[in-house]
């Protein structure tokens, strides 16, 4: 867990919280409109949902070791390349071979390998390892400032090497089923008489695939999903929607490492609470919260009349909100796919709810994107996406129990 903690938290560094500083740079030496530079990013957000359900397949056929090894390469050699692009077609082509990497070394790969390690203890396991993701966001102010004093080429530059040293380490530490080391999920004994295992497998819920996608659970909690991902694919314009709402380079970086502290809080909050409060009520909590930091980044100084809604007020309620609701959501999305369904089939159906929800990841940028070009302004796409979030809670409250479904797919 360590060691994909390790290469979590620098992804989220260089490229999840972190990219949001190289937007401005790239777009203000090239000129693109930043629609069509989003729409990079959307691309990448779109080819790595289609790509996910493929990774949990591979997964089972070659192991997480040669899968992340890939993975790690593809990754490292994207960020040395994107360095040294000059056209806006070798920026997306340069992001499609990103999409490919990112698939097979980082997020689905961990997840998987660290949910099928785990089953009682599994909400605790994933909010350790999405704390990385967290903790990454501490340093993008370290991050803007590398930009400004060496320039975004060399610093993306050093982040490709970079991302070879950590991931190769890290990928060398990942480990397949633990039953072929003799060990069970949880630190179990290891169950060897077929009858006794076939009868903790039922226990278990260990359902097929074809069960699964029967459920309306699943297809509800993929919307739900699908709503939260459009908003959360813009976190990467995050500063410069603060900077275009008149804050300071130098606090909007603050505000994300503030949003990273917040981040880091609410996964953390999932393993400590998780076994204390349901998973449907944490969730309900959760995006409650993301709803109202994207309406306090929507409305960071906005005037009516002669009232202004001051940014040092918002920024922060912002950025710990966003912060909160994002994080907690993370681990707990994922540990409720493994409760209602089981391990057997777990990393290719966290593969397929991040296909569905890609397709909101690809809109939300280009309409950001698009929409500032059009109007010269980030509020009103954030305020449309705090009304998009809020709209995913009675989703949420008709969500079925886990009783219930187990029910269903025993049937």
């Amino acid at each position: 867990m360590g060691a994909g903690s390790a290469i979590q938290g620098y992804t989220s560094l260089v490229f999840w919280r972190g990219f949001t500083a190289f937007f401005d740079p790239i777009v203000e030496t090239f000129g693109w409109s930043r629609a069509a530079t989003a729409g990079a990013l959307s691309l990448q957000r779109s080819e790595g949902g289609m790509i996910s359900p493929f990774v949990g397949i591979l997964l089972e056929k070659f192991g997480p070791r040669k899968v992340m090894f890939f993975g790690v390469f593809v990754t490292g050699l994207s960020f040395i390349l994107m360095s040294k692009m000059t056209t806006l077609w070798h920026f997306y082509a340069i992001i499609s071979l990103l999409s490919i990497g990112m698939s097979f070394g980082t997020f689905i790969v961990l997840v998987a390998t660290v949910g099928d390690w785990f089953n009682r203890k599994r909400k605790l396991a994933l909010s350790i390892l999405m704390s990385a993701s967290g903790a990454g966001g501490f340093a993008v102010p370290i991050l803007v400032t590398s930009i400004e004093n060496f320039g975004w080429r060399d610093v993306i530059f050093g982040v490709g090497i970079g991302f070879w040293l950590i991931g190769f380490i890290s990928a060398s530490f990942m480990r397949h089923h633990p039953e072929q080391y003799g060990l069970s999920p949880d630190g179990d004994k290891l169950v060897e008489d077929k009858e006794e295992k076939a009868k903790s497998l039922k226990n278990k819920n260990e359902f097929s695939l074809k069960q699964i996608l029967k459920t309306r659970f699943f297809w509800q909690f993929s919307i739900i999903l699908a709503f939260a991902q459009l908003v959360s694919s813009t976190n990467l314009l995050h500063m410069p929607a603060l900077t275009n709402f008149g804050v300071p380079i130098y606090i909007a970086g603050l505000s994300i490492a503030g949003l990273a502290l917040g981040d880091l809080i609410g996964r953390l909050s999932i393993g400590v609470i998780g076994e204390k409060i349901s998973s449907k009520t944490m969730l309900i909590l959760s995006f409650s919260l993301l709803t109202i930091g994207a309406f306090s980044l929507a409305f960071v100084n906005l005037k009516i009349g002669n009232f202004v809604l001051e940014s040092k007020y918002l920024v922060p309620v912002f950025a710990i909100c966003w912060g909160l609701g994002f994080g907690s959501s993370i681990p707990l999305r994922l540990s409720m796919l493994g409760d209602y369904f089981g391990r057997k089939n777990y990393g290719t159906i966290v593969g397929l709810t991040s296909t569905i929800s890609a397709i909101s990841a690809a809109i939300g940028p280009i309409f950001v994107g698009l929409s500032f070009d059009i109007t010269g302004s980030y509020r009103f796409p954030f305020l449309f996406l705090g009304i998009t979030v809020a709209i995913a809670l009675p989703l949420i409250f008709s969500l079925q129990s886990i009783e219930t479904v187990k029910k269903i797919l025993r049937s």
